[in-house]
């Protein structure tokens, strides 16, 4: 019975282990093989040609003319035009700087996009790893309730027991059936959410233990870190970058468009020269620089909001981190020094309590446990979303 309650500990509260397939590597496959994280790459692409699509010339135009005089002694009259309109320098300028920050913009999204998705990702492997660690207990603890019911089935037998104690042993045994049952089943569901993520591509999750996490001693520095690092506000930073070249590009659009060409004409005699125009932008651009004014001054409210509302998150997670550790090691010194299990049984043996004191009471060591197990789930968790910005 030693042996299995130190074997249990032992798979429990482990820090370290070899895994040939380690979360690092499987997220690894999944960046690779994700079908929208291969989406997103497609639509940044797309969307960085079409922020290119109208910083070019205007296409040429050719006009011809052919006249007939009238009466007809007058005789005939032929013209041809051919020019090509362009915008002022500045407008060609402002528009490539703006494409430049639309296309960073797109980057930052799907760099945004892509942390989701791993983050997603690492939070279903931590499940995985946790729901191994529970059923491989919730296994060990039903095969001493097996044998436990083997040896008292011995006793009503030779006469030593009775049967309402073997039968309240079969009874504990069909909830943890049910218990095993269940968490089987639950990890079969995070297996299939990981295939789905790794774009319906089989993958198996191999490492049994948990990565060591330490988290920051100076919460301050790493918020800094964090907030510089963070994805999210790099896109809402890009945006309000994106406004104000806006604004610039409107400006730059009051000037004047030119149109230059070459003229021939021929009927009696030739004439032929070149043709210059000027487009004078008096009602096209109306209100479009206050249309993008209020766009900017937005963006940077919402840029603000972000940065505050990310800044408390960050603090929320670091506390709720803080606190988990805390009762984490208090849990681990707790079991470090118990040896309950033992204790119970060898009561047990000399008669000093029933089966059901027996069972009530290792039922609280077994909770125990597993409230140890989860506690040690939510703290993984909580660090990887601490440090999704380096996903």
């Amino acid at each position: 019975m030693k042996y299995i309650i130190l074997t249990i500990f032992l798979s429990c509260v482990a820090f370290t282990g070899i895994a040939q397939n380690s979360i690092e590597e499987v997220l690894t496959h999944i960046a690779a093989n994700n079908k929208e994280i291969k989406a997103n790459e497609q639509l940044v692409r797309s969307r960085k040609l079409e922020a290119t699509v109208g910083n070019t010339l205007s296409d040429p135009t050719v006009n011809y003319e052919h006249l007939w005089g009238r009466p007809a002694s007058l005789g005939t009259n032929r013209e041809l035009v051919v020019s090509q309109e362009f915008d002022f320098p500045t407008v060609y300028a402002n528009r490539h700087k703006l494409a430049q920050s639309k296309s960073a913009l797109y980057d930052r999204q799907e760099q945004e996009d892509r942390q989701n998705i791993l983050l997603e990702a690492k939070l279903v492997c931590i499940d995985i790893i946790g729901l191994n660690k529970l059923l491989e207990y919730q296994e060990t603890r039903l095969q001493h309730t097996r044998r436990l019911s083997e040896i008292y089935k011995q006793r009503v037998n030779s006469g030593d027991a009775n049967i309402l104690e073997s039968n309240k042993i079969d009874m504990a045994m069909l909830g943890i059936v049910s218990e095993v049952r269940k968490t089987r089943s639950q990890l079969d569901i995070r297996k299939k959410e990981l295939q789905r993520l790794n774009g319906g591509l089989p993958i198996t999750l191999n490492q049994k233990e948990y990565t060591p996490v330490v988290l920051p001693a100076d919460f301050v520095q790493w918020k800094t870190e964090a907030l510089a690092a963070d994805a999210s506000l790099a896109t809402l930073q890009k945006e309000s970058d994106i406004t104000r070249k806006e604004i610039k590009l409107n400006r730059s659009e009051w000037f004047p468009k030119f149109e230059l060409g070459y003229k021939r004409e021929a009927g009696g005699e030739l004439f032929n020269g070149i043709v210059v125009g000027v487009s004078i932008p008096l009602y096209e651009n109306r209100n479009k620089i206050k249309l993008a004014k209020a766009q900017s001054l937005y963006t940077e409210m919402q840029l603000d909001n972000a940065r505050l509302s990310n800044e408390t998150a960050l603090q929320t997670l670091y506390e709720e981190a803080v606190s988990t550790e805390k009762s984490k090691q208090e849990y681990e010194t707790f079991l470090r020094s118990q040896n309950t299990i033992e204790l119970l049984e060898k009561a047990l043996e000399n008669g000093h309590i029933s089966i059901s004191e027996f069972f009530a009471d290792a039922d609280l060591v077994y909770r125990t446990m597993e409230d140890y197990i989860q506690l040690e789930n939510e703290y993984q968790k909580l660090a990887a979303q601490l440090y999704k910005y380096r996903l």
